[in-house]
């Protein structure tokens, strides 16, 4: 959402973009030879210089200035490319991903709960704080705001637009590489896991109001609640798709989102 709000980019690789940080990691370690912690960090700096800077500057800005159309094709193959490479020069079986935390389970009033998931939701939380604290409570997340709002107008004002937007696309590689981090020690680093995680993102989102971080928060929650709900009371076999249904209802009834609102636009 942040890279469509501020350069009206549609990424559809993005699921592809959260698989990819964990056998950046996985390939330090293992051609490397690098312990897990460094190579958290490269796989990290990889992440930034692969899926932000050059994604930004090889993909998004000659194609970009021909529509948002042939961007999001382009964005489609580049999502079967980066599947099928790490499928082909790397492994096809999934691979076990370290895990920087405890891996055991705590009984609270009688339940088993994972200390995995409560790590994930833990970092999460913080992480959704600090990234609204940076938008709202620093000059550089206001020029970003700034830019996503109205790059024209930020222009006249003096704001660098271009490095605001090459700040949005950092941000976003550094964030898919935390959630390939979190993620992969419990679905394990799979080359076909970003189909999974780019569907059930990209309706997150939707559902919740694509021009609303915490719309993407409340869609992203509201699936997870329902999807264990119908996982547990009526059919596992459903699971698939629910959010599909959800996903439609929602366009129905309710285009803008759960917590989104309406744009117009001048044609």
């Amino acid at each position: 959402m942040l890279l469509w709000q501020t350069s009206q980019t549609i990424n559809f690789a993005q699921g592809e973009f959260v698989m990819l940080p964990a056998f950046f990691v996985l390939a330090a370690m293992k051609f490397g030879g690098l312990s897990f912690p460094l190579a958290m960090l490269v796989g990290l700096a990889v992440a930034l210089l692969v899926l932000g800077l050059l994604f930004k500057r090889l993909v998004v800005d000659p194609i970009i200035r021909h529509g948002v159309l042939p961007l999001v094709i382009s964005t489609i193959a580049l999502a079967i490319l980066l599947k099928e490479g790490v499928k082909e020069f790397y492994a096809a079986d999934a691979q076990p991903f370290p895990a920087a935390w405890a891996t055991t389970n705590l009984e609270i009033a009688g339940a088993a709960i994972s200390v995995q998931s409560l790590v994930i939701m833990a970092v999460a939380l913080v992480t959704v704080g600090l990234l609204q604290y940076f938008l709202a409570g620093t000059a550089t997340g206001r020029r970003m705001q700034a830019t996503a709002q109205n790059p024209a107008l930020a222009r006249v004002l003096g704001i660098p637009v271009k490095r605001m937007i090459l700040y949005t696309f950092l941000i976003n590689a550094a964030l898919v590489a935390l959630a390939s981090f979190l993620v992969s020690p419990i679905y394990l680093a799979k080359f076909s896991n970003g189909e999974t995680l780019g569907l059930v993102a990209f309706i997150a989102a939707i559902v919740g109001g694509f021009n609303q971080v915490k719309g993407a928060i409340v869609g992203g929650v509201l699936l997870g609640v329902i999807d264990n709900f119908v996982a547990a009371y009526l059919s596992a076999q459903y699971r698939a798709a629910i959010p599909l249904f959800l996903l439609i209802a929602v366009i129905l009834f309710r285009p803008q989102g759960l917590l989104g609102r309406v744009e117009e636009r001048t044609v």
